[in-house]
């Protein structure tokens, strides 16, 4: 449910929203009342802080097995290959790779390995990678109920210029819709930070796939366009979501696969590029809660 400037006011002054908090930051009702607003209006959950630690917890376990992913693909190396590592990485860490069975059809993976025109859930096969190619691992994780995601691009060797600027295009626009995020934010400024961006670049932006709240569950509300979009929900410390930009070379439309109803590739078989972060709200900013570790 997406608030519109004359519908009633959050605060639950009985006022239109217009006429009452518009545009200010949700920040003068006290934490406990804000949560049952958010919950009520938009279904949208504000964490504690215990449950923030806990998905911090699990956000850097996930951060640190893509991590160790990225490192491991090169030239020569299988697909199907990262998934088997990414089975042994989440086994030590004693955590549930989020992606495996999800879905229906149910996803047969524990990662995502999208490359070049692919744009999303691309599905790890005896596909070898050589050079040239570019990759999108996305790794999600599960760990005592609490989520996890975060995904990251790789070049094999020297990719084409494309795949080079849709990479570094992806990345720059989420740092830039990061930058947005604070309390009183709206969701819209997120799109419209990458937008900005990525036309100056001659680069589309996928509409067809967005980000999503994330924590207690894998995909929970708000969603979060990296288009242009009108959704005035203000950000409130405690929501946790994660920025996923997908950025194209060429058209930003997506075709999904008929043969596995998962794999998105570009329709006109361009470079597509996408990097991931989960964000929490806090009092006066944001935090990435997916930072890969300290070498």
């Amino acid at each position: 449910m997406h608030i519109t400037r004359n519908d009633p006011c959050w605060c639950g002054s009985g006022k239109k929203w217009k006429k009452c908090h518009y545009p200010k930051a949700p920040l003068t009702i006290d934490p406990l009342t804000l949560a049952k607003r958010y919950l009520k209006q938009y279904g949208i959950v504000l964490k504690t802080a215990p449950q923030i630690d806990k998905i911090r917890h699990i956000c850097r376990i996930t951060a640190g097995i893509l991590d160790q992913l990225c490192q491991s693909a090169r030239a020569g190396v299988t697909t199907l290959e990262l998934d088997e590592l990414s089975r042994k990485l989440h086994k030590e860490k004693g955590v549930i790779p989020a992606p495996l069975n999800y879905g229906y059809p149910p996803f047969p993976k524990t990662i995502c390995t999208s490359l070049n025109e692919v744009i999303c859930h691309g599905i790890p096969e005896n596909r070898v990678l050589k050079d040239g190619d570019i990759m999108n691992i996305d790794v999600s994780c599960i760990l005592d109920g609490y989520f996890g995601d975060c995904s990251r691009m790789v070049a094999i060797g020297e990719p084409p210029k494309e795949s080079q600027l849709v990479m570094d295009v992806s990345k720059e626009c989420l740092a830039r819709a990061i930058s947005v995020c604070k309390p009183g934010a709206f969701i819209w400024e997120i799109g419209q930070a990458i937008e900005d961006y990525a036309t100056t670049k001659n680069c589309s932006v996928v509409n067809q796939f967005v980000g999503h709240g994330v924590g207690l569950a894998f995909h929970e509300p708000p969603e979060i366009p990296h288009h242009y979009n009108g959704i005035e929900i203000p950000m409130a410390p405690g929501m946790t979501f994660t920025i996923e930009p997908m950025i194209n070379a060429g058209v930003r439309d997506a075709v999904i696969d008929s043969t596995d109803s998962w794999t998105a590739r570009t329709k006109d078989g361009r470079a597509s590029a996408q990097w991931e972060h989960t964000l929490v709200i806090t009092e006066t900013g944001s935090e990435i809660l997916t930072h890969p570790p300290k070498r």
